[in-house]
């Protein structure tokens, strides 16, 4: 009999559980919602809670189903602190809890941004890494700090609930602050400034590493999400690129060359395997832009009726361009005020204008992170709401020149865990065999249209323009 794969995504409101097949049919879906505890600065969640979510919802799955390993990737950043005896000594700190500025940019003055991205990969301290977070703890709650025995992030929390094992994955602790992302083994001189050791730490192990078991199932290493994400959707090897377009924009590409720094870099790396980084830019505003004006502007009109009024419109949008940064910009300049603009607007632009306008942005965004990563790419795999337009992927494949191609599985990140947990057990080889085998693509599409070049240009001068009109 074939094995049966759970793989399972942690994000940061919200769990998803999908198992699959050794074929990546998939066999069974589960997901729970939850709701973070903000106060201020401070947004936290009980550490307990997450466990109960986590075996809830995995119960529903193993009631019904033989499974024979899982695996979990999760929200990076979130961290936990135990005690001697395994408990949770406060809530777990989530990754947008930014109570630890202070300690970030003392942290910046101690070490220099040069040497934590030669270090870590990180291009930049934000109060939400765990780093920052430990020594916002040494300074605001010495006798939880005293007490502490183990500073864990989400992953190795519930891989140590399941199996009473210390263990995490390195793709994990990429921007944790505390890896040396070249070596994959933990930082002497970060450790003592911080005054912990390694036996606080979980055991470092490559994604895909058995850890133990849970109730007769294999528990595997996974990844930080974005990690598994791209490894459900294929993105395993140089040359190919993912990129999500749902609420947010994610764009992720694999390289075997480590990036020299230089003075203004953005991009941060993330480790995948010994030697394999993933480069990873985003943007907070993507699908959202489009959303607003559905809800705003748009009243009565579905996604199909948008995508079918901007079909009518010429690529350009006849002169019309948006700038989609509602929530001001993080990549390739922070720029937190920066402002969401139409530009150009004149009597003859109507609401599908305004669409494609929107639709051509996050493509224009897109090739502006492709340029500065500077990856040569065959292929751009795209996932998220955006990849069930066809008329969205035809602008970016015809904006960037590249094939865009759609996946059968929607659940990438869940996939993703299960490769690794087949990694595991032996199905797999490695995670780059697997997806050869069970990643299937769906719809591809190759436009070529040199008149997006103008209009890109535009583009990149309008928004040149507006961020200096922000700073």
């Amino acid at each position: 009999m074939g094995k049966n794969l759970l793989g399972v995504d942690f994000g940061t409101t919200a769990l998803k559980a999908c198992l699959f097949d050794e074929k990546g049919n998939l066999l069974a879906s589960e997901s729970a919602q939850y709701k973070l505890i903000t106060e201020g600065e401070f947004i936290e969640f009980p550490a307990e809670e997450f466990f109960k979510v986590f075996s809830d919802t995995v119960a529903k799955i193993t009631c019904k189903y033989k499974v024979d390993a899982l695996a979990l990737d999760t929200q990076g950043e979130t961290m936990i602190v135990l005690d001697k005896n395994g408990n949770a000594l406060m809530n777990a700190i989530i990754w947008l809890d930014n109570r630890a500025e202070v300690q970030a940019k003392r942290m910046e003055e101690k070490f220099g941004l040069e040497k934590i991205y030669n270090l870590t990969g990180q291009a930049e301290i934000p109060a939400g890494y765990p780093a920052p977070k430990i020594e916002w703890i040494k300074d605001n709650k010495p006798e939880i700090f005293a007490k502490a025995d183990k500073f864990l992030l989400l992953e190795d929390y519930i891989i140590y609930r399941l199996t009473g094992k210390f263990a995490a994955s390195r793709s994990l602790y990429s921007s944790s602050l505390l890896m040396d992302i070249r070596t994959g083994e933990y930082i002497p001189e970060m450790l003592e400034y911080l005054g912990i050791t390694t036996a606080q730490l979980p055991e470092l192990k490559e994604s895909g590493e058995v850890v133990g078991e849970y109730n007769g199932i294999t528990v595997v290493t996974s990844a930080l999400d974005q990690i598994a994400g791209a490894t459900g959707a294929g993105v395993v090897k140089e040359g190919v690129m993912s990129e999500t377009t749902g609420t947010a924009l994610a764009v992720c590409a694999i390289t075997e060359k480590f990036p020299p720094y230089y003075e203004g870099l953005k991009v941060s790396i993330y480790y995948v395997r010994h030697g394999v980084y993933c480069l990873l830019m985003w943007a907070p505003t993507a699908g959202a832009v489009l959303e607003w004006f559905k809800r705003n502007l748009c009243e009565g009109l579905g996604y199909k009726e948008l995508n079918e009024i901007a079909e009518k419109v010429p690529a350009g949008c006849e002169g019309l361009i948006a700038l989609p940064h509602l929530c001001g910009t993080v990549m390739p300049e922070n720029q937190p005020n920066a402002k969401g603009v139409f530009f150009g607007v004149e009597l003859k632009h109507e609401r599908g204008h305004f669409v494609r306008a929107i639709m051509e942005s996050v493509a224009y965004m897109i090739k502006e992170y492709v340029e500065f990563m500077g990856v040569s790419l065959d292929q751009i795999r795209s996932m998220g709401g955006g990849a069930n337009s066809k008329l969205w992927c035809e602008i970016k494949s015809g904006v960037l020149g590249k094939e865009i191609v759609t996946l059968k599985q929607n659940e990438t990140a869940c996939l993703g865990s299960a490769i690794f947990a087949g990694v595991g057990i032996g199905v797999f080889e490695n995670e780059q065999k697997a997806t050869q085998s069970i990643v299937a693509t769906d719809k591809s599409y190759k436009v070529d249209n040199p008149a997006y070049e103008k209009v890109y240009a535009d583009y990149k001068e309008k928004e040149k323009k507006l961020m200096e009109i922000f700073k």
